[in-house]
């Protein structure tokens, strides 16, 4: 197995002696964003007001088009970029019909980006929120689907990869076939399986909002999230800012204009440094030739690599039945182990760090993150580290 360690020389000399396993949550920045701030610098001090020519007329062009090859999108101008998938969300909430609460169909392992602001507006009745557990997992497509058959949605969120469980779910045929009102917004929160599962969007991208960014897999820090837009929407969000329409700037009307493309979902100023960041990563990625499936099919082999070893040192809370998911098409780039509660995870993730490996925990469960720079000796290291913890034996 080829190593890739090279290209992440300052992020792994500033972690030292620690085994950063927490790629899920903060992928390791490669060295050619740093060039690429650089650059992001350069333009900005020296172009000043002028860098926004440069920044919408080639630096997020290029990013569009890295998108939409990667997710096989037809249309790379329907992308809109902003600081975070929160305020996309608010935005698809603007949207939707303002005489009665909309009514949103979704999970209950959702990120906070969305699960936070759904469950305080339903509080307040102001949207109606069915929130179907995602738990027996084996059935969620089809319970999905019966809420589907049963009502009619103004919303229906779902993620590709849950950030809890890393457990994809399969939803572009059963789920998306038994949305029966063509009027329903459809989203998917694809920010755990951008980069990290090989997707394709051609089949339903004049049908799906398809939110994701940066901060994972992507490679590319935090700033840089985006949405695809489907070709020919015409909907005008509530919550709206002045990049949603640069076109109207110069002149006035009675009623406000938005872009024809997916910037009409587009918000207000914002630092493009992540913009640079993201196309700096593609086009490294590209020279090196490592695309999507590759990284994933890394991914899944050092994965397998790391259940062998557990299932040979007989971990007491890391085994297969405290696995959720496994290698494979249905698993995102982290494996995930319920522990049983909350206490048990802090308490594991803290003796870990103690030990030197760095992982993160949500409620009852730990995630192992599998990024590019890691390689079969550090799951080696991972696996002699937890050893210790487990037996008191020197690691």
């Amino acid at each position: 197995m080829l190593s890739y360690k090279q290209y992440f020389g300052t992020a792994l000399e500033a972690m030292e002696d620690t085994l950063h396993f927490a790629a899920h949550s903060h992928h390791l920045w490669p060295d050619v964003t740093r060039d690429a701030m650089l650059v992001c610098w350069r333009d900005g001090a020296g172009l000043n007001d002028a860098k926004w020519g440069r920044v919408f007329g080639e630096v997020i062009p290029e990013a569009q088009r890295h998108i939409a090859n990667t997710l096989s999108l037809p249309k790379p101008e329907q992308i809109v970029f902003g600081p975070n998938v929160h305020g996309f969300f608010l935005r698809l909430l603007s949207c939707l019909p303002a005489d009665s609460p909309p009514r949103i169909l979704s999970t209950d392992g959702e990120f906070h980006s969305f699960s936070r602001q759904a469950k305080r507006l339903a509080e307040d009745r102001l949207i109606a929120l069915d929130s179907v557990p995602c738990d027996p997992f084996d059935t969620l497509c089809d319970r999905l689907c019966s809420a589907l058959a049963d009502n009619t949605y103004d919303l229906v969120y779902l993620s590709q990869v849950f950030f809890d469980s890393g457990r994809a779910l399969p939803w572009i045929e059963k789920i998306l076939g038994a949305v029966r009102d063509a009027d329903t917004l459809i989203a998917i929160d694809g920010y755990h399986g951008f980069m990290a599962l090989p997707t394709d969007l051609s089949g339903i991208a004049d049908r799906v909002f398809y939110l994701a960014g940066g901060y994972k897999y992507a490679m590319s820090g935090e700033g840089c999230c985006f949405m695809a837009v489907p070709p020919g929407c015409k909907l005008r969000p509530r919550d709206t800012g002045w990049y949603a329409s640069f076109s109207t700037l110069a002149g006035q009307a009675d009623r406000v204009a938005y872009a024809d493309d997916g910037w009409r979902f587009a918000g207000a100023t914002f630092d493009p440094a992540g913009v640079y960041r993201m196309n700096a990563v593609f086009r490294w990625l590209d020279e090196i030739g490592l695309t999507v499936g590759a990284m994933h099919q890394r991914a899944a082999a050092l994965q397998s690599q790391f259940l062998d070893r557990l299932t040979a040192l007989k971990h007491p809370q890391l085994n297969a039945d405290t696995l959720l998911g496994g290698p494979g098409d249905g698993q995102g780039r982290f494996l995930t182990f319920d522990l049983g509660s909350a206490g048990a995870a802090l308490s594991f993730t803290n003796a870990l760090e103690k030990a030197g490996v760095r992982i993160d925990s949500r409620a009852g469960r730990v995630r192992f993150g599998f990024g590019l720079y890691h390689d079969p000796a550090d799951i080696d290291a991972l696996t002699q580290r937890i050893q210790h913890l487990h037996t008191g034996a020197a690691p």
